[in-house]
């Protein structure tokens, strides 16, 4: 076969996938996780059943996808982020937490998200996010602007566990109380001088 004619159907192979994908991504923001059944697929794509099944063999299949293709944009702008040479480190790493809480804030909380989460896709996306935030504040702490007295290991994993905490949360007001807690904790603070008697 020609390879345009190869590039045309894999072309159209990706725009139907995505088209699943994106219809289990509307309806479990319109209607919950529970709503997402092969038969409202089909309906919101206008793709028969027996086409889906040739491209997921069932709802779990499709939900993974969904979910990996998620993480995957997740880890995009994150790493996006972390490139962004502009500013200081320190206000990188704000704007990383920012992003992180926001993604932990939309983050459905169901069963079938838990599944979902347990994927070793999620196992490889988390350490992707550790490395980066370690990265991040090792250049905040070698321009003094994060404390020295703890590894940058040790700080990635509080923060990742403290800014994760935003899926709780409520409010944006209510996230950026607590990336500034967190960014708080771990801002090197000026060396008090000892005073003698």
């Amino acid at each position: 076969m020609p390879k345009l004619w190869n590039d045309t159907i894999e072309q159209h192979r990706r725009s139907v996938r995505d088209a699943i994908l994106d219809a289990a991504a509307v309806i479990t923001r319109q209607q919950g996780v529970a709503a997402v059944t092969m038969s409202a697929i089909a309906s919101k794509t206008r793709i028969g059943r027996a086409t889906l099944y040739k491209y997921f063999p069932d709802l779990n299949a499709i939900l993974l996808a969904w979910h990996e293709r998620q993480v995957g944009r997740h880890m995009h702008e994150l790493t996006a982020i972390f490139h962004d040479g502009d500013e200081d480190p320190l206000a990188r790493l704000d704007r990383a937490f920012e992003a992180y809480a926001t993604m932990a804030r939309g983050q459905d909380g169901t069963d079938v998200s838990a599944l979902l989460h347990a994927g070793p896709h999620v196992a490889k996306a988390r350490r992707h996010l550790r490395d980066l935030f370690r990265t991040l504040i090792e250049e905040a702490a070698e321009a003094g602007q994060v404390r020295g007295d703890m590894g940058a290991d040790e700080l990635a994993l509080y923060c990742l566990g403290a800014v994760g905490a935003a899926s709780g949360l409520k409010s944006k007001a209510a996230v950026r109380r607590l990336i500034d807690v967190t960014i708080s904790g771990i801002k090197a603070t000026p060396k008090k001088r000892f005073r003698g008697r």
